[in-house]
């Protein structure tokens, strides 16, 4: 539905992010990989068929606290502001597209951000946050930004990860040199930016 998940494999603790469409290709291609531990959801678009994937592979289902309401039937793990996963991973609050928009880091590889809707590619590949009229809090979404450029540096962040819109990558699947893009955004300017309907 034009929404992209990704798996993270670090046994034993292994990540989904957000829920894909499921089929048993999916839960085969999981369960050879040694399954899943957490299924992180990043908003509250992203949680999908949570609770099937739940009940199919066991895993637990973390979230931000202001969202996990909206899965009264599962087993959930909540956050407030951030929680250390691994030593290679850890999710934060990232608030504005939805009231729990929440991002994954990896610090593998030159560091990865998987960023849900906050942050989505446009037409030139570039991460950009996205105004939409379902965007929950507007101003609080461009700080959240600002916040991920105070908290990373060109070390520590390599990579984004959008969960939407990844057909802007042609094929590549994530935004390289991302601390860079990230902090040449005119967030000034994208704080100005209409709703797109």
């Amino acid at each position: 539905m034009g929404g992209t998940s990704y798996f993270i494999v670090d046994n034993p603790a292994n990540i989904l992010i957000d829920c894909p469409a499921l089929d048993e290709t999916f839960f085969e291609f999981l369960q050879e990989r040694g399954g899943v531990k957490r299924l992180f959801v990043t908003h509250r678009g992203g949680i999908g068929k949570a609770q099937k994937i739940q009940q199919a592979l066991g895993c637990d289902i973390l979230i931000q606290e202001q969202e996990a309401y909206l899965l009264p039937e599962s087993k959930v793990a909540t956050f407030q502001y951030e929680l250390e996963l691994s030593d290679r991973s850890m999710v934060f609050w990232t608030p504005g597209h939805s009231p729990a928009s929440s991002c994954l880091y990896y610090s593998g590889y030159g560091g990865v951000l998987f960023t849900g809707r906050h942050l989505l590619p446009n037409l030139q590949g570039q991460p950009l946050p996205l105004r939409t009229a379902k965007t929950f809090h507007w101003p609080r979404q461009i700080r959240s930004v600002r916040s991920l450029v105070e908290r990373f540096s060109p070390q520590t962040l390599r990579y984004i990860c959008p969960g939407a819109n990844t057909g802007a990558l042609r094929g590549v699947g994530f935004i390289d040199d991302a601390y860079q893009k990230l902090s040449d955004l005119d967030l000034d300017l994208c704080l100005q930016t209409k709703p797109i309907l």
